[in-house]
């Protein structure tokens, strides 16, 4: 094994600029997945397999909140037992946020947020595929989380996920502050293997910088830390959306060096987000064997996502995130996928970072059954949906 997936204690040079009582930090979080919190120790007698916490046709207001109605999973036995292709799970955590705080809530709403319920059909209108007939799916609840333990909470998260990409299901994690990406991607990565998996990023913030001081972590730092672990490298990751006043002229630099690939919002502006959106999809086709798809809510416009925890005016519109996570997850196919940086005390009172949220997980479903359909053309879109193009009054027989 090589020396960048051992524990490495010892001060790195590097990482001298906080001055006296820095912590340094190990590269690589911890291996395997013994001790995991993927179990169920309240219903020890029950057969392993997904079950449902709601009554049939309850709306979605009413009963337990899992995402979507969805049934429970508590194990990697009900996973298995379920055939299980899609696993949505919270990691409720925003110890290492810098910004406004509150993330910790976003599992929460992320879930409750959502009108629909059981016994309607889930089409999706622009593509008339329903995820919810088409895959298994479950809410396999939140990862553990040690209150005040960062390096604990991390190496849990990390298991936990594990857990579910041991299966062979893709899970679907709701943050959380951003510093959740290290310890997800990286079980993701231990499973496939380093330097296997590629990550779409959208933010609009970087997210690799150095370091936070006196921290084990920040949410600013997670990509960083995949890069130097060696777990995702630095060529394999697309980034869309990069705005405001950071990353600095070093952190662009540092970028640079190992081979990111950076779109900024300023491009978006000039080019139009399909065209940075095809080029982003191409780049990800050639990044690596497995895609991870990471969604900062920041990186859509405040106007429509007001909850989080770092606004940056100027961003991405609601239905632009929500088209490209759908074709990410169609043409070129996903193994995971993260949502964070939702802070509900900071949302509108319409709860419409939450909702957009939830859509944006829905839309990862979509195009997760497209793909198992074959939908993998560019921009599929169903003709109905699309239409003639013609106002009926002028249409003619022929039309």
């Amino acid at each position: 094994m090589s020396d960048h997936h051992d524990h490495d204690h010892g001060d790195h040079s590097h990482h001298h600029d906080w001055g006296p009582g820095y912590w340094p930090q190990p590269h690589r979080l911890g291996q395997g997945l013994a001790g995991h919190g993927a179990v169920d120790l309240l219903n020890t007698d029950r057969a392993p397999g997904p079950f449902f916490a709601n009554r049939k046709g309850e709306g979605g207001f009413h009963g337990i909140q899992t995402f979507g109605k969805l049934p429970i999973c508590l194990t990697e036995e009900d996973l298995v037992a379920g055939k299980i292709d899609v696993a949505v799970c919270g990691v409720p955590w925003d110890a290492t946020a810098t910004g406004r705080s509150g993330t910790n809530h976003g599992p929460m709403y992320v879930r409750s947020c959502d009108y629909k319920g059981f016994g309607r059909a889930l089409l999706h209108n622009h593509v008339r595929v329903d995820a919810f007939q088409d895959l298994n799916m479950c809410d396999f609840g939140d990862s553990p989380i040690l209150v005040g333990n960062t390096w604990g909470t991390f190496d849990a998260v990390r298991k936990f996920v594990g857990v579910i990409v041991k299966t062979g299901a893709i899970p679907i994690i709701i943050g959380g502050d951003h510093s959740i990406t290290w310890p997800c991607a990286t079980a993701v990565a231990d499973h496939f293997g380093y330097g296997k998996v590629g990550i779409v990023h959208f933010d609009a913030h970087a997210d690799t910088r150095e370091d936070s001081p006196g921290s084990l972590a920040g949410h600013g730092t997670p990509m960083r830390k995949l890069i130097e672990s060696g777990a995702v490298p630095g060529k394999n990751f697309v980034q869309v959306g990069l705005r405001g006043y950071w990353p600095d002229q070093p952190a662009v630099e540092w970028m640079q060096a190992h081979q990111m690939r950076s779109h900024f919002m300023a491009e978006i502006n000039h080019r139009g987000f399909d065209s940075v959106l095809e080029r982003a999809v191409d780049e990800a086709l050639d990044q690596a064997d497995h895609l991870y798809i990471s969604l900062d809510i920041d990186v859509v416009d405040p106007a429509f996502a007001p909850g989080t925890g770092t606004p940056e005016p100027g961003g991405i519109t609601s239905n632009d995130i929500l088209k490209a996570i759908r074709r990410l997850s169609a043409e070129v196919g996903i193994v995971a996928m993260d949502l964070v940086e939702v802070s509900p005390p900071y949302d509108a009172k319409g709860e419409i970072t939450s909702l957009l949220a939830n859509r944006a997980i829905r839309e990862a479903m979509t195009g997760i059954a497209m793909r198992r359909r074959g939908l993998t053309q560019p921009d599929y879109l169903d003709p109905e949906a699309v239409g003639t193009g013609v106002s009926r009054a002028l249409r003619t027989t022929a039309d």
